[in-house]
């Protein structure tokens, strides 16, 4: 599994500004992002080179954040890949919290980062038909 971190943002002009600048004054590098909002407020869900140093700086700027396991996933670069993995969790019939889909630095291979019940399990399935786990995207 690998660690994500889970920012907790209000939905207003600016707010990813002051995210990133304060990962930046920290130095902490960003490897994958995603947001998804709601009226008020988002979820901005990222991997990064330092958890625990995000979280004390956004912490400190009044952010509400967490880090959580996802499973990841390393897939091919081809067309159907993601169905492939998709259509092999139906099979076990898994079910996926979230999905989304990063890029590798080390392998310069497509990752599906997910969250679900039972990570330790899915993993354990997945790489019994054949999928690499991923502990993490970048240096």
């Amino acid at each position: 599994m690998i660690s994500q971190l889970s920012i907790f943002a209000e939905n207003t002009k600016g707010a990813m500004q002051r995210i990133t600048q304060l990962l930046s004054d920290a130095g902490v590098n960003m490897n994958t992002l995603i947001t998804n909002d709601s009226a008020e407020y988002g979820i901005v869900r990222m991997l990064v080179s330092d958890d625990a140093r995000a979280i004390d700086a956004l912490s400190a700027a009044g952010y509400m954040c967490r880090t959580d396991y996802v499973i990841a996933v390393e897939i091919s670069d081809d067309c159907g890949s993601l169905n492939r993995l998709l259509t092999t969790m139906q099979r076990g019939n898994i079910n996926i919290d979230y999905i989304y889909v990063t890029y590798s630095n080390l392998s310069h291979k497509p990752v599906a980062i997910m969250r679900t019940q039972d990570a330790m399990e899915v993993e354990e399935f997945l790489t019994g038909q054949g999928y690499a786990m991923v502990s993490r995207i970048s240096d």
